[in-house]
């Protein structure tokens, strides 16, 4: 940011304008705005692809992985890994909150090369202190575990920095139907409830900003208080944080550093581009960064589709950044075949949504296949699309394998229509 504020348009700029089709110029201006970021720490320049987030550019999807409490699985993770790499993922994150963190970091962030790799370093800062010390963390720890993931490479942190000891108190005290559903938001609340100091993230902004610039790494802030129930959507708590997350990302833009916005959650379809609007409007076009959203509460099993669903409409809208929901999302810790779901539901989410917000950039992928389709020319309408494993096997899977689909057989319009087709 610091390098094109200085009028230069970086290397970095002009390939990320190559790849996606758009002015370098264009780029460099809302990068220096904030408007884009560039994930990628200056520790790991030559070992991460570059992407770029935000205004202008085809929205992107972020795949979590990581252990939890109760299973605790390094292979099954470095699989996910790879799966999240294989099917189209553009970043990584490492939510392990289950066995020796920081080993499984350096593991995962190997794993995910060449994708962006991201953390939330308060889960280790927490589990840490009450493992080490029996208690609560002190307010250095949080501190010092920022210094070390950045140290070690993560390219982007989610800092839950707004969530205030007094939104806190506010949201334990609400009529939610579900006050905190952010794990790392629940920690911090239960820190400050029970010290009584403010969130040391928020207190130590300053510092915080310092550290990122110098490893030029990307602040991801965190919605502590986004609504875990479709009821709760856009809600006055909901609302006070993206305030505060809208001011400190103005400070962080004055020190050049990168920051995008993290946002909900479970939001009913009629509030979702609404959502969209008021968040790009209190940051003035930050990258928003959105955990589906969820359409519905009841689709247990099934909520990554729930979550394209909400996905699609806020990729239209403006959203930058897609975070999968898998199946397991609200049931389990995901299998690496769930993972890939995930994956493939919120791809398809962004590319649809980026048909309305890019235009022709994104529609030219439906026309070529589309085309294909009409020729009834399987192995290129198969390579173009999202999952050509699982379209090939769903085209052959009773063997025959006919000028047609075998739904339609000799009764395929094309084949009924030919002739005619041909003489026009």
């Amino acid at each position: 940011m610091l390098e094109a504020r200085s009028g230069a348009t970086p290397d970095e700029v002009r390939e990320i304008a190559r790849l996606e089709g758009v002015d370098p110029n264009k780029l460099r201006d809302r990068l220096c705005d904030g408007r884009v970021v560039i994930p990628r720490n200056l520790r790991r320049v030559r070992r991460v692809k570059l992407i770029g987030v935000g205004e202008g550019l085809s929205t992107k999807v972020n795949a979590n992985i990581g252990t939890s409490t109760t299973v605790i699985d390094l292979d099954m993770e470095r699989e996910k890994a790879r799966t999240a790499v294989k099917y189209g993922a553009d970043t990584i994150m490492d939510l392990s909150i289950g066995g020796n963190l920081a080993e499984i970091r350096r593991i995962l962030l190997k794993e995910s090369e060449p994708l962006p790799f991201g953390t939330v370093p308060t889960y280790q800062a927490y589990l840490e202190g009450v493992s080490i010390s029996g208690s609560l963390p002190d307010e250095d720890l949080f501190l010092k575990t920022v210094e070390e993931h950045l140290k070690s490479g993560v390219d982007f942190m989610t800092i839950h920095a707004g969530l205030s000891r007094d939104l806190a108190e506010k949201a334990v005290k609400s009529d939610r139907i579900e006050p905190i559903v952010s794990r790392g938001g629940a920690m911090l609340a239960a820190w400050m409830l029970e010290t009584g100091d403010e969130n040391p993230y928020l207190k130590n902004w300053q510092y915080l900003l310092e550290l990122f610039a110098e490893y030029d790494a990307v602040i991801s802030l965190g919605d502590a208080l986004r609504p875990g129930s479709i009821v709760d959507a856009l809600d006055e708590l909901q609302i006070a944080e993206l305030i505060t997350n809208a001011r400190l990302l103005e400070e962080a833009r004055k020190h050049g550093v990168q920051v995008m916005v993290e946002g909900p959650g479970h939001v009913p379809l009629n509030k979702v581009a609404t959502d969209i609007r008021l968040m790009k409007s209190l940051t003035r076009n930050a990258p928003y960064y959105v955990l589906g959203p969820l359409v519905t509460d009841i689709s247990l099993g099934y909520d990554h589709i729930a979550s394209a669903i909400g996905a699609a409409i806020a990729a239209a809208e403006g959203a930058d950044l897609i975070c999968y929901l898998t199946p397991a999302e609200h049931l389990s810790l995901p299998t690496p075949e769930q993972v890939k779901e995930g994956i493939i539901a919120a791809r398809i989410a962004a590319h649809a949504g980026d048909i309305v917000k890019l235009g022709e950039r994104s529609l030219r992928k439906d026309l070529e296949l589309s085309k294909y389709r009409a020729r009834l020319n399987w192995s290129e309408m198969i390579r173009r699309a999202l999952d050509p494993e699982k379209a090939e096997k769903i085209y052959s899977q009773f063997g025959e394998r006919s000028k047609a689909c075998n739904m339609c057989g000799n009764l395929c319009v094309f084949l009924i229509l030919s002739r005619y087709l041909s003489k026009s």
